[in-house]
């Protein structure tokens, strides 16, 4: 379960930008949208959703590229360029991307996470000097790092690097390090590099393998991002798949039923060219009595394909209590479909595991108090001279005031009025009425 996420310096978010998924003071209402979890007798509220608003270019994708960056970096074990391509986001890979391209001086990249996992708190802080903007030479190096377990203090490293309590760890250490701790902590010392990760490096290789990789796991299958969903393709991975077959996922091709593709079922072709999967439009082939399948993006329309994407990651969220981060979720389904999967992360009776549903959108359905808590509902604005985004909640408005934001009202038609800011008054009208009479200026001129 995610708690905390922050980011500063990367792109637009020069500075710190908060996104919380825990409830804040004195908010209430929709209470079955709260996760409850205990650290050494500490109540912690989790909230199960969160949308966030703002207009074009403000930022809204780069708070999720920010987090979908961490995940790379992690999972890579270092700050130095991807050499694969694994996400439409660029700068997962060309680090070069991050810092603000208007900053003339190199300042950190900074990011923290705060989760939930297997009866642990873990904090994870990391900052960089990437140097500046498209600058690929720049020798790279990490300037902190650090490790925080059921608010215990595991290490840390800003130059030099510090060991906490480790007792918190006992039952995930090394067998070198139960039976002899202070040379496993030298060794540990000894093994820093600039450009890699030392948790998953020393820290993993001569402290803690077993809980290096209950955090990395966590990483890999529960923290679920989606940047750029309208290029989103789910690769399906099967167990010991048989080459040219095909594959149909029952509760997938059940909710495609639902969702309108009743003519056909909806599954994936393993073959020979292309053996992680594809997705595919399934038919009868009733004159040769057997299965044909047509790529889904021939005959399916952009939105089918997108929701039959992005439903098994949704089940895969329900099953594990993931956290689902999805870019522009709502783009090219119905409104109503999204309703109900929303409505199955706040269900207590469904949610049990603690699963989230984050994403950002300009549908403004979505800003309604019976949907959403106060303390759901997230906003990025940017400012028009520094162009340096801002990311803010709406309770944290309070209730009281002329900006004061009460419970059950019309948080739509506020926002529309720029109550809440993170909207934009466009008016293209005099670009056309310049145009057109440069037009007849030119009629004219014949």
């Amino acid at each position: 379960m995610l708690l905390e996420f922050r980011t500063k310096n990367y792109k637009s978010f020069v500075e710190e930008a908060v996104f919380s998924m825990t409830k804040a003071p004195k908010q209430s209402g929709l209470d079955y949208s709260l996760l409850d979890i205990k650290i050494k007798k500490k109540s912690i509220k989790g909230l199960c959703s969160s949308v966030v608003y703002g207009p074009n270019a403000a930022g809204k994708t780069n708070i999720i590229g920010a987090m979908d960056v961490l995940r790379a970096i992690v999972l890579r074990g270092n700050i130095r360029n991807a050499e694969e391509k694994m996400s439409p986001n660029p700068a997962s890979g060309a680090l070069e991307l991050i810092p603000n391209n208007k900053l003339t001086e190199s300042e950190p990249v900074e990011f923290a996470i705060d989760f939930y996992e297997n009866d642990f708190r873990i904090q994870y802080d990391l900052a960089m000097d990437l140097g500046l903007f498209l600058d690929e030479e720049y020798p790279r190096k990490i300037t902190f790092e650090k490790l925080t377990v059921n608010d215990e203090m595991v290490y840390s490293r800003n130059g030099e690097l510090e060991f906490g309590n480790l007792v918190v760890l006992k039952d995930y250490l090394s067998e070198v390090t139960e039976l002899n701790t202070e040379s496993a902590l030298e060794i540990a010392r000894n093994s820093l590099n600039r450009e890699e990760l030392f948790l998953t490096n020393g820290f993993k290789l001569i402290l803690s393998q077993k809980f290096a990789k209950l955090i990395t796991d966590w990483f890999t299958n529960k923290f679920m991002v989606i940047y750029r969903a309208d290029s989103m393709q789910l690769i399906k991975r099967f167990t010991e798949p048989q080459k040219k077959t095909v594959y149909v996922e029952k509760t997938t091709d059940k909710a495609a039923k639902l969702f309108g593709i009743n003519s056909n079922a909806v599954g994936y072709v393993i073959s020979d060219d292309e053996p992680e999967g594809k997705l595919y439009s399934i038919f009868k082939d009733i004159k040769n009595k057997r299965r044909a399948a047509i790529a889904a993006e021939i005959f399916e329309s952009y939105g089918t394909i997108r929701f039959v994407n992005m439903f098994p990651l949704v089940i895969k969220a329900m099953k594990t209590g993931g956290t689902l981060v999805v870019d522009e979720f709502d783009a090219s389904i119905h409104p109503m479909a999204l309703m109900s999967i929303i409505n199955i992360f706040h269900n207590d009776d469904i949610n049990v595991n603690g699963a989230q549903l984050i994403f950002n959108t300009h549908n403004p359905i979505f800003l309604n108090s019976n949907l959403f808590r106060r303390d759901e509902i997230k906003f990025v604005e940017r400012d028009d001279d520094t162009h340096y985004s801002s990311l803010y909640a709406l309770s944290d408005f309070g209730t009281t005031g002329d900006r004061g934001v009460r419970k059950h009202e019309d948080y739509m038609s506020r926002y529309f009025v720029s109550q809440y800011g993170a909207i934009k008054d466009i008016d293209f009208t005099p670009i056309f009425e310049e145009l057109m009479m440069d037009e007849k200026e030119v009629d004219y001129g014949k």
